[in-house]
């Protein structure tokens, strides 16, 4: 995977009223995922490839690359982007998640023709209500 980046990477912080283990199970688990995120064929296992359905955009193909339960997990994600969950437990089973959405390139385009420059700017817009209003939302009901 080329890891070069002309484009900052995406990183959502958010500490969650919840305790660690509760919030894995909202971001390493197939229907976790698919409560707060998109629909997905998702499984924890290092090394496996699943499908993200992205409603208009269609199925993109991704691989578990990362799988440190329950602090790490990290898969490639289309041709070009890596998506890593970090979480940190907190006092007060509260839990500190980060998202880090990286692999952007100025000179490189999605499977669909758009710039990275322009969809950078869009996805990180849409992971801030995606994380900060949908998880919190699933993660804390």
């Amino acid at each position: 995977m080329n890891t070069e980046e002309t484009l900052p990477e995406i990183r959502k912080t958010v500490v969650l009223n919840a305790p660690i283990d509760k919030v894995w199970k909202a971001v390493a688990t197939s229907g976790g995922l698919a409560a707060w995120w998109m629909d997905n064929t998702f499984e924890p296992v290092l090394g496996q490839e699943f499908i993200l359905r992205s409603g208009q955009f269609g199925d993109s193909p991704c691989k578990v690359t990362e799988l440190e339960p329950p602090h790490r997990l990290g898969f490639d994600w289309g041709k070009d982007w890596h998506l890593a969950f970090e979480l940190k437990e907190l006092e007060n089973q509260q839990t500190e998640f980060t998202l880090i959405h990286s692999g952007w390139d100025e000179a490189k385009v999605t499977e669909f023709g758009q710039p990275h420059s322009v969809i950078r700017g869009i996805m990180n817009g849409g992971w801030e209500k995606i994380v900060h209003q949908s998880l919190v939302r699933y993660v804390e009901a």
